[in-house]
């Protein structure tokens, strides 16, 4: 019988906070213990205080790699996203987050990196080399990326436009990409606002789309930026509050 071998991290010998900052990030047992257990009061406070409701749920029932786009008005649509997914796959679930915002300070980077497994995304700088990870994390079978094309949250509540990123990371791929819609978010918890508020929030997720046949030129992934945001934007429920 071949004996079990425990082979720790390679990165022990760093700062703890230089271990949180760095991506890909070696797999850390106490983090994942945390990063449970921060899910499910995660998603019993956001059942019980902003009565939590998703709609289309089987639309993210699925072990293939996902791209999960979203409109962006409120630090909530991260926690609501990862709540839809399955815990065994909370791990595997990568939202993007914007390197100069949430991997500068410490409580960012620990809230970051430890609570939601974030991904550092350069918003202005580094587009190139984040998308590239982006690449390199959906090849690997069952991940879960979560983008807000949007690139910043809305000061309104309403859909910006799409970067063309997003149509450069799945164009030409054979990849799930999934349409979602958070509404009452902005009502919950605006930008600007230190807490939340207790307002419904719900998560209306759309069926996946594939653009295989699409092509990576200029063209193409800028329409494929304007589709998104049209099906993200068609998913708002008639009397939505965004």
């Amino acid at each position: 019988m071949k004996k079990w071998r425990y082979d720790s991290a390679r990165d022990l010998d760093q700062a703890p906070i230089d271990r949180l900052r760095q991506f890909p990030r070696e797999p850390d047992m106490l983090v994942y213990g945390l990063r449970s257990l921060a899910a499910l009061v995660i998603r019993g406070l956001l059942r019980i205080y902003n009565r939590f409701e998703i709609i289309g749920h089987e639309n993210l029932r699925t072990n293939r790699s996902l791209v999960i786009v979203a409109n962006h008005c409120s630090h909530l649509d991260t926690l609501c996203l990862l709540a839809a997914l399955p815990l065994r796959r909370l791990h595997r679930a990568f939202p993007a987050a914007a390197s100069d915002y949430f991997f500068q300070s410490v409580p960012r980077i620990w809230a970051a990196a430890v609570l939601v497994n974030a991904l550092p995304f350069g918003r202005n700088a580094g587009v190139r080399q984040s998308l590239l990870f982006c690449e390199e994390l959906l090849a690997n079978p069952g991940t879960i990326l979560i983008i807000f094309p949007e690139g910043t949250r809305s000061t309104s509540g309403e859909v910006g436009e799409f970067k063309s990123g997003i149509g450069a990371l799945v164009a030409g791929k054979d990849g799930a990409v999934v349409p979602c819609f958070i509404d009452g978010s902005f009502r919950a918890w605006p930008k600007g606002k230190r807490l939340a508020r207790p307002r419904k929030v719900r998560l209306i997720v759309g069926q996946a789309r594939n653009y295989c046949t699409r092509t990576a030129d200029k063209v193409d992934i800028c329409a494929i930026a304007a589709e998104l945001r049209a099906a993200v934007d068609e998913l708002r429920p008639a009397n939505g509050s965004h």
